[in-house]
């Protein structure tokens, strides 16, 4: 089956079967190549259930959660978007198709350089990719509509929702084995106000701050 048919299949019985409403991230997800972020000997499995490895110790995200995090993020189209955790850039690739611009921070510099190659050669051109400490978001192209975060922290980092534009969405996974990790939604209400809702549980890498362990995307 072509990768066109396996994506088809994917969003129906991954995504629209589970729950997963929204169709500009049913769209994006059947339109960005998962294939084309992953190792060539893993093409046959590019379409499974599950994360995936892509080197340096980090995982590609189960289509399942990448759509998860995008529909909760509620984007229209006109947003900017913070990614943390790059990984190949698989998630930044389709939080593009649903944002204006997105600004992804991989903190593993082999993953940052092969992902924005990546993006770049694929078209991606509205994703903008930083070799950073995700856990201090990219405060140059602050405030964001919207934040998503590829690894799970123990509680939120200052810097991320400070970065946050009033009315704006961040998608984080909070909590740690063996107690289990929450997918949150935390919307800013207000300068000093925000609001939060658990989703899901989810299965993340670390974050860790400084420079060279990344999340998953």
């Amino acid at each position: 089956m072509n990768p066109a048919r396996l994506r088809e299949r994917m969003v129906e019985t991954q995504l629209r079967a589970r729950g997963i409403r929204d169709a500009a991230v049913l769209a994006a997800m059947g339109e960005v190549p998962r294939e084309a972020f992953l190792l060539e000997t893993q093409t046959p499995a590019a379409y499974d259930d599950g994360p995936l490895p892509i080197g340096e110790g980090q995982t590609i995200s189960q289509p399942y959660i990448v759509a998860c995090m995008a529909e909760a993020l509620a984007l229209t189209g006109s947003e900017r978007v913070l990614d943390i955790g790059t990984g190949s850039g698989y998630a930044a690739a389709v939080l593009s198709r649903l944002a204006a611009e997105v600004y992804s921070v991989e903190r593993l510099p082999a993953l940052a350089e092969a992902a924005r190659e990546r993006l770049a050669r694929l078209g991606y051109g509205n994703v903008h990719v930083l070799h950073a400490d995700g856990t201090g978001g990219w405060q140059a192209a602050a405030p964001y509509q919207g934040i998503q975060v590829a690894a799970s922290a123990g509680e939120v980092p200052h810097a991320l929702p400070e970065q946050l534009d009033i009315g704006g969405r961040l998608v984080i996974p909070l909590g740690h084995p063996p107690s289990g990790q929450v997918l949150f939604r935390i919307v800013r209400q207000g300068s000093r106000e925000w609001r939060r809702e658990e989703l899901a549980m989810v299965r993340f890498v670390p974050l860790v701050g400084g420079v060279e362990v990344a999340g998953s995307g």
